[in-house]
């Protein structure tokens, strides 16, 4: 029922940011069009916090990001014009096709403190959608249909699953998911993709008669119907279809090892556009040089 355990590795990104880097992973690079996983805190952070805190302007191409928050603020603002924080049961969802700037403040937490715990993805682009236009989508509410049962509180955050559609403009079949789980709940995988896996934000999970807490990711098997959990959980389930191999350089994504280089260069040399409100500073490109064309 399950193929493979991936722990989160524990990243600082500066001025005390940490976060669990769980995709991509050595033994599995991807869940269905799933390229990357980050769980961001849970962290304090204390009023007067030191701007280097904060995600400076830097570029993508080649994916959507998925931003989705169960605690704290985050300011999002991108080189299309949009300036949208994102709150608890809240997504930004960005698509970067052929290129988008952005940074991520925590304006709010720096202000009068916080208490941030969040989850951010990345979704792979089908090839025929890698240079598609850029677009930004906030989703709250409505957009982001959910359901409370049998000791379950789910939230669809995007594409097709428990007799849902969530609003979220995906470009190929995926779910994404949050479930938080009451105290001896049972919560119940979605069917019906080739490629699933379910992470622990919070508390502790059985599956397969194993006992799994926060920081692990399970990829499941074909068989895997539903997690159960004695003492609680916030659990995301996610999955899809997969697209073929995907290539990653900082923070592009592509089916081609030439259009990350493309991309690179054009960020090195300022062809970019930087968001209009937070142009004055960016994350300069990495020294290490994109992988080689073949």
């Amino acid at each position: 029922m399950i193929d493979l355990v991936i722990e989160q590795r524990r990243r600082n990104l500066g001025g005390g940011l940490e976060v669990g880097r769980v995709l991509p992973f050595a033994a599995r690079r991807m869940i269905g069009p799933f390229v990357f996983f980050d769980h961001m805190g849970p962290m304090d952070v204390a009023a007067g916090a030191s701007r280097e805190i904060d995600v400076r302007p830097h570029p993508h191409i080649g994916l959507s990001t998925i931003t989705y928050l169960l605690a704290g603020e985050i300011m999002h603002r991108d080189s299309l014009g949009s300036e949208q924080p994102v709150r608890p049961r809240e997504v930004n969802w960005m698509t970067a096709g052929r290129g988008i700037t952005h940074s991520e403040r925590f304006e709010k937490a720096r202000a009068v403190g916080d208490h941030l715990h969040g989850l951010q993805a990345w979704v792979a682009l089908p090839e025929r959608d890698e240079e598609c236009a850029p677009s930004f989508t906030h989703l709250e509410g409505a957009d982001l249909p959910g359901w409370d049962a049998g000791g379950v509180n789910g939230q669809l955050i995007a594409g097709s699953a428990y007799g849902l559609s969530g609003a979220a403009p995906v470009h190929s079949p995926l779910f994404y998911a949050c479930l938080q789980l009451a105290p001896g709940a049972r919560g119940e995988l979605p069917w019906g993709y080739s490629e699933r896996a379910v992470y622990v934000a919070s508390g502790a999970i059985t599956l397969d008669g194993r006992n799994f807490g926060a920081g692990q990711m399970l990829v499941l098997g074909r068989d895997a119907s539903h997690v159960d959990s004695e003492q609680g959980a916030t659990v995301m389930a996610l999955g899809g279809e997969p697209l073929g191999e995907r290539f990653l350089y900082w923070n592009f994504v592509s089916s081609s090892k030439a259009r990350l280089a493309e991309a690179a260069a054009d960020w090195k040399a300022g062809r970019m556009k930087l968001p209009d409100a937070d142009s004055q500073e960016f994350i300069p490109l990495p020294e290490t040089p994109p992988p080689p064309s073949p």
